[in-house]
Protein backbone atom coordinates (compact mmCIF):
# COMPACT_ATOMS: atom_id res chain seq x y z
CA UNK A 1 0.00 0.00 0.00
CA UNK A 2 1.37 3.39 -0.98
CA UNK A 3 2.76 5.55 1.82
CA UNK A 4 0.95 8.51 0.25
CA UNK A 5 -2.53 6.96 0.25
CA UNK A 6 -3.49 5.06 3.36
CA UNK A 7 -6.74 3.35 4.28
CA UNK A 8 -7.38 3.23 8.00
CA UNK A 9 -8.03 -0.25 9.43
CA UNK A 10 -10.57 -0.11 12.28
CA UNK A 11 -8.96 -3.10 13.98
CA UNK A 12 -5.73 -1.25 14.67
CA UNK A 13 -6.97 2.14 15.80
CA UNK A 14 -6.54 3.59 19.30
CA UNK A 15 -8.68 1.91 21.93
CA UNK A 16 -10.39 2.78 25.20
CA UNK A 17 -7.72 5.12 26.54
CA UNK A 18 -7.87 7.24 23.40
CA UNK A 19 -11.66 7.44 23.61
CA UNK A 20 -11.44 8.49 27.23
CA UNK A 21 -9.02 11.25 26.25
CA UNK A 22 -11.64 12.73 23.89
CA UNK A 23 -13.84 13.70 26.81
CA UNK A 24 -11.28 15.87 28.57
CA UNK A 25 -8.55 18.37 27.65
CA UNK A 26 -5.20 16.86 26.67
CA UNK A 27 -3.25 19.73 28.16
CA UNK A 28 -3.88 22.74 30.35
CA UNK A 29 -3.47 25.18 27.49
CA UNK A 30 -3.80 28.88 28.19
CA UNK A 31 -6.93 30.10 26.38
CA UNK A 32 -7.58 33.69 25.32
CA UNK A 33 -9.72 35.47 22.72
CA UNK A 34 -8.62 38.52 20.77
CA UNK A 35 -8.99 40.12 17.34
CA UNK A 36 -7.06 41.83 14.57
CA UNK A 37 -8.05 44.20 11.80
CA UNK A 38 -8.67 42.60 8.42
CA UNK A 39 -10.55 43.30 5.21
CA UNK A 40 -14.31 43.54 5.84
CA UNK A 41 -13.80 44.29 9.52
CA UNK A 42 -12.23 42.77 12.64
CA UNK A 43 -11.30 39.10 12.66
CA UNK A 44 -11.43 37.32 16.01
CA UNK A 45 -9.75 34.16 17.24
CA UNK A 46 -9.44 32.00 20.32
CA UNK A 47 -5.83 31.09 21.05
CA UNK A 48 -4.78 27.88 22.80
CA UNK A 49 -1.20 28.56 23.86
CA UNK A 50 1.20 25.69 24.46
CA UNK A 51 3.03 27.65 27.14
CA UNK A 52 6.69 28.05 27.98
CA UNK A 53 9.20 30.77 27.22
CA UNK A 54 10.56 29.37 23.95
CA UNK A 55 9.35 30.60 20.57
CA UNK A 56 6.63 28.33 19.20
CA UNK A 57 5.06 27.30 15.92
CA UNK A 58 1.37 28.00 15.33
CA UNK A 59 -1.55 26.40 13.51
CA UNK A 60 -4.58 28.35 12.30
CA UNK A 61 -7.75 26.25 12.57
CA UNK A 62 -10.52 27.05 10.07
CA UNK A 63 -14.11 25.99 10.76
CA UNK A 64 -16.72 24.62 8.38
CA UNK A 65 -19.71 26.42 6.88
CA UNK A 66 -21.71 26.33 10.14
CA UNK A 67 -19.16 28.46 11.92
CA UNK A 68 -17.05 27.81 14.97
CA UNK A 69 -19.39 27.87 17.93
CA UNK A 70 -21.87 25.19 16.82
CA UNK A 71 -19.27 22.40 17.05
CA UNK A 72 -16.79 24.19 19.27
CA UNK A 73 -15.85 21.17 21.37
CA UNK A 74 -14.81 19.23 18.26
CA UNK A 75 -12.45 22.01 17.17
CA UNK A 76 -11.18 22.43 20.72
CA UNK A 77 -10.01 18.81 20.78
CA UNK A 78 -7.66 19.53 17.90
CA UNK A 79 -6.48 22.77 19.52
CA UNK A 80 -5.74 20.98 22.79
CA UNK A 81 -3.89 18.21 20.97
CA UNK A 82 -1.75 20.76 19.14
CA UNK A 83 -0.99 22.61 22.38
CA UNK A 84 0.10 19.27 23.86
CA UNK A 85 2.57 19.00 20.96
CA UNK A 86 4.03 22.39 21.87
CA UNK A 87 2.19 24.26 19.08
CA UNK A 88 -0.07 27.27 19.61
CA UNK A 89 -3.50 26.80 18.01
CA UNK A 90 -5.72 29.65 16.84
CA UNK A 91 -9.42 28.97 16.20
CA UNK A 92 -10.05 31.73 13.66
CA UNK A 93 -13.48 33.12 12.79
CA UNK A 94 -12.70 33.96 9.18
CA UNK A 95 -16.26 34.74 8.02
CA UNK A 96 -17.12 38.32 7.11
CA UNK A 97 -20.03 40.15 8.76
CA UNK A 98 -22.80 38.56 6.64
CA UNK A 99 -21.39 35.18 5.59
CA UNK A 100 -22.99 33.09 8.34
CA UNK A 101 -26.48 34.50 7.71
CA UNK A 102 -26.22 34.09 3.95
CA UNK A 103 -24.93 30.52 4.11
CA UNK A 104 -27.67 29.55 6.53
CA UNK A 105 -30.34 30.72 4.09
CA UNK A 106 -28.85 29.15 0.94
CA UNK A 107 -30.47 25.72 0.74
CA UNK A 108 -29.70 24.39 -2.77
CA UNK A 109 -26.13 23.10 -2.96
CA UNK A 110 -25.57 24.88 -6.28
CA UNK A 111 -26.43 28.23 -4.69
CA UNK A 112 -24.09 27.57 -1.78
CA UNK A 113 -21.25 26.57 -4.07
CA UNK A 114 -21.71 29.68 -6.20
CA UNK A 115 -21.68 31.90 -3.14
CA UNK A 116 -18.61 30.21 -1.69
CA UNK A 117 -16.75 30.46 -5.01
CA UNK A 118 -17.26 34.21 -4.95
CA UNK A 119 -16.02 34.50 -1.37
CA UNK A 120 -12.74 32.55 -1.43
CA UNK A 121 -10.71 35.66 -2.25
CA UNK A 122 -12.05 37.58 0.75
CA UNK A 123 -11.74 34.60 3.09
CA UNK A 124 -8.13 33.89 2.13
CA UNK A 125 -7.31 37.58 2.59
CA UNK A 126 -8.69 37.40 6.12
CA UNK A 127 -6.79 34.22 6.93
CA UNK A 128 -3.58 35.80 5.63
CA UNK A 129 -4.23 38.82 7.85
CA UNK A 130 -4.44 36.45 10.81
CA UNK A 131 -1.19 34.82 9.69
CA UNK A 132 0.54 38.20 9.57
CA UNK A 133 -0.54 39.02 13.12
CA UNK A 134 0.42 35.59 14.46
CA UNK A 135 3.83 35.51 12.80
CA UNK A 136 4.49 39.00 14.11
CA UNK A 137 4.10 37.95 17.73
CA UNK A 138 7.29 37.87 19.84
CA UNK A 139 6.61 34.22 20.76
CA UNK A 140 6.37 33.08 17.12
CA UNK A 141 9.03 30.73 15.72
CA UNK A 142 8.14 31.88 12.21
CA UNK A 143 6.57 28.53 11.26
CA UNK A 144 2.83 28.42 10.57
CA UNK A 145 0.40 25.69 9.56
CA UNK A 146 -3.24 25.67 8.46
CA UNK A 147 -5.86 23.13 9.52
CA UNK A 148 -9.21 23.30 7.76
CA UNK A 149 -12.47 21.37 7.98
CA UNK A 150 -14.92 21.03 5.07
CA UNK A 151 -15.42 24.60 3.75
CA UNK A 152 -12.53 25.64 5.99
CA UNK A 153 -10.43 22.98 4.27
CA UNK A 154 -11.06 24.60 0.90
CA UNK A 155 -10.21 28.01 2.38
CA UNK A 156 -7.03 26.59 3.93
CA UNK A 157 -5.99 25.02 0.62
CA UNK A 158 -6.63 28.23 -1.32
CA UNK A 159 -4.71 30.28 1.25
CA UNK A 160 -1.74 27.91 1.24
CA UNK A 161 -1.58 28.09 -2.56
CA UNK A 162 -1.17 31.87 -2.51
CA UNK A 163 0.65 32.51 0.80
CA UNK A 164 4.13 30.99 0.89
CA UNK A 165 4.43 31.64 4.63
CA UNK A 166 2.31 28.52 5.20
CA UNK A 167 4.73 25.69 6.06
CA UNK A 168 2.25 22.81 6.47
CA UNK A 169 -1.38 22.12 5.59
CA UNK A 170 -3.91 19.62 6.95
CA UNK A 171 -7.36 19.32 5.38
CA UNK A 172 -10.26 17.21 6.56
CA UNK A 173 -12.90 16.32 3.96
CA UNK A 174 -12.03 19.26 1.73
CA UNK A 175 -10.04 20.10 -1.37
CA UNK A 176 -8.89 22.91 -3.64
CA UNK A 177 -11.59 25.27 -4.99
CA UNK A 178 -12.28 24.39 -8.61
CA UNK A 179 -11.61 27.85 -10.02
CA UNK A 180 -8.35 28.22 -8.11
CA UNK A 181 -6.87 24.81 -8.93
CA UNK A 182 -5.65 25.60 -12.48
CA UNK A 183 -3.48 28.48 -11.23
CA UNK A 184 -1.80 26.64 -8.36
CA UNK A 185 2.00 26.70 -8.66
CA UNK A 186 3.07 25.57 -5.19
CA UNK A 187 1.76 23.99 -2.03
CA UNK A 188 3.40 23.11 1.29
CA UNK A 189 3.57 19.54 2.61
CA UNK A 190 0.02 18.39 3.29
CA UNK A 191 -2.23 15.64 4.59
CA UNK A 192 -5.87 15.16 3.59
CA UNK A 193 -8.25 12.98 5.64
CA UNK A 194 -11.57 11.85 4.16
CA UNK A 195 -14.32 9.32 4.85
CA UNK A 196 -15.16 7.24 1.81
CA UNK A 197 -18.90 7.53 2.59
CA UNK A 198 -18.86 11.35 2.53
CA UNK A 199 -21.91 12.69 0.66
CA UNK A 200 -21.23 16.38 1.32
CA UNK A 201 -17.74 16.66 -0.14
CA UNK A 202 -17.03 13.75 -2.49
CA UNK A 203 -13.90 11.75 -1.61
CA UNK A 204 -12.79 12.42 -5.19
CA UNK A 205 -12.29 16.08 -4.22
CA UNK A 206 -9.71 15.08 -1.63
CA UNK A 207 -8.04 12.68 -4.05
CA UNK A 208 -7.85 15.36 -6.76
CA UNK A 209 -6.40 17.82 -4.25
CA UNK A 210 -3.61 15.41 -3.27
CA UNK A 211 -2.90 14.70 -6.95
CA UNK A 212 -2.68 18.45 -7.62
CA UNK A 213 -0.25 18.88 -4.72
CA UNK A 214 1.98 16.12 -5.99
CA UNK A 215 1.89 17.61 -9.51
CA UNK A 216 3.45 20.85 -8.21
CA UNK A 217 6.11 19.00 -6.22
CA UNK A 218 4.54 18.96 -2.75
CA UNK A 219 4.73 16.03 -0.37
CA UNK A 220 1.14 14.89 0.09
CA UNK A 221 -0.60 12.09 1.99
CA UNK A 222 -4.18 10.94 1.50
CA UNK A 223 -5.83 9.05 4.39
CA UNK A 224 -9.12 7.26 3.73
CA UNK A 225 -11.53 6.22 6.52
CA UNK A 226 -13.70 3.31 5.30
CA UNK A 227 -17.43 3.73 5.87
CA UNK A 228 -17.09 7.18 7.41
CA UNK A 229 -19.31 10.13 6.46
CA UNK A 230 -18.73 13.88 6.45
CA UNK A 231 -17.54 15.20 9.80
CA UNK A 232 -16.78 11.72 11.10
CA UNK A 233 -14.14 13.09 13.49
CA UNK A 234 -16.72 15.16 15.41
CA UNK A 235 -18.16 12.01 17.01
CA UNK A 236 -17.35 11.82 20.72
CA UNK A 237 -17.09 8.05 21.07
CA UNK A 238 -15.63 6.85 17.77
CA UNK A 239 -12.01 5.64 17.77
CA UNK A 240 -11.62 7.19 14.32
CA UNK A 241 -11.95 10.60 15.97
CA UNK A 242 -8.95 9.83 18.16
CA UNK A 243 -7.06 8.50 15.14
CA UNK A 244 -7.68 11.65 13.09
CA UNK A 245 -6.62 13.96 15.93
CA UNK A 246 -3.48 11.92 16.52
CA UNK A 247 -2.54 11.93 12.83
CA UNK A 248 -3.03 15.68 12.53
CA UNK A 249 -1.03 16.38 15.68
CA UNK A 250 1.81 14.14 14.55
CA UNK A 251 1.83 15.72 11.09
CA UNK A 252 2.21 19.25 12.43
CA UNK A 253 4.79 18.20 15.03
CA UNK A 254 6.94 16.67 12.30
CA UNK A 255 6.53 19.60 9.91
CA UNK A 256 6.56 22.58 12.26
CA UNK A 257 8.50 21.50 15.34
CA UNK A 258 10.83 18.64 14.47
CA UNK A 259 11.33 19.62 10.83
Amino acid sequence: MSALRRKVDRRHVLGGLALLALSRPLAAASVETSSVEASEGPLSWTRYAAGGDAKRSAVVVLHGSRGLELRLRAYERYAEALAAEGIDAYLVRYFGPTDADVLQKLTPSASREAYEAGRYGAWTDRVSAAATAILGRPDSSGRLGLLGFSLGGFVAAATAARDDRVSALAVLYGGMPEKIAPGVKRLPPLIELHGDADRNVPPADGEAFVALAKSVGAQAEHVIYPGKAHGFDFADHDPMTADAIQRVGRFFRERLVAG
